[in-house]
């Protein structure tokens, strides 16, 4: 879950999301199409995020990439209206960015700065084809023509990484250093050097993330969502003011407010 609009619109927004192809999933957590509800310029509130975000309008600017990020950010110039979004993970921003994923870490940029021509070349062929799945099938062609397996990222943050998303953080630090053999300051160094963000946090913000797509389901209850892995009622609304800059009734209304997208 990327962003909820700051103000919602006349109209609904609408998404759909698809898994990559299976040889991308290690680099690619998911693809993503929207139709934003509201016409000209727009604030969104970008959330916590673990992954880096590519979002491509393909009727304004151009493509925007979001590195992973552990706070709210207000962006005012979020004029993509109908598009599609792709996540990376962390072995992902080395194979297919070139560049570990603290190198973006908190950063909103044209993905022109991170991928030159191809920024372009990706616009321009997913502008070409009609609907979601045409448009999900050029990703996955593009994506394994650019794929660099070769090109590594640091292995005990990389699977510790997957273990946060995998427990919505529920494994201690100390837990998961132990089940992945090396040491606490280990695993937080490679942590720091690879993602940019430190385990604990990356486990808070898996633990919201698993939260907030709860409670986007129609039938979402805050009760769900506090089963996501926090202590109490009281622990949600913290970290919920914490991670996203407003009350947990104000996110729920904003998560609810879409529908599927299948255009």
């Amino acid at each position: 879950m990327h962003s909820v609009l700051v103000r919602v619109g006349d109209e609904r927004c609408a998404t759909v999301a698809r898994r990559a192809a299976p040889g991308l999933r290690p680099y690619v957590a998911g693809y993503g199409a929207f139709r934003a509800g509201t016409p000209g310029d727009a604030q969104r509130r970008v959330l916590p995020l673990n992954l880096i975000t590519l979002i491509v309008d393909l009727d304004g600017p151009e493509p925007l990439l979001f590195g992973a990020r552990a706070a709210p950010m207000v962006y005012g110039e979020a004029r993509w209206r109908r598009g599609v979004t792709v996540g990376l993970t962390v072995a992902g921003a080395r194979a297919l960015l070139g560049a570990p994923m603290h190198a973006m870490t908190g950063a909103a940029v044209p993905l022109s700065d991170i991928l030159g021509r191809r920024a372009g070349e990706l616009a321009e062929r997913l502008a070409a084809v009609p609907g979601p799945a045409a448009r999900f099938a050029v990703l996955d062609d593009l994506f394994t023509a650019w794929l660099r397996p070769d090109v590594r990222p640091d292995g005990p943050a990389t699977r510790g990484w997957w273990r946060l998303q995998e427990t919505a953080g529920r494994i201690a630090v100390g837990s998961l250093a132990a089940e992945l053999g090396v040491s606490r300051r280990r695993l937080e160094t490679g942590f720091r050097r690879e993602i940019g963000l430190s385990p604990k946090t990356v486990g808070r913000v898996a633990r919201f993330q698993r939260a907030a797509q709860v409670l986007s389901a129609p039938a979402g209850t805050f009760q769900d969502a506090v089963a996501c892995g926090y202590a109490d009622q009281p622990h949600f609304n913290r970290e919920v003011r914490a991670m996203a800059g407003i009350t947990p009734t104000e996110l729920c209304a904003f998560l609810q407010y879409a529908e599927r997208l299948t255009g």
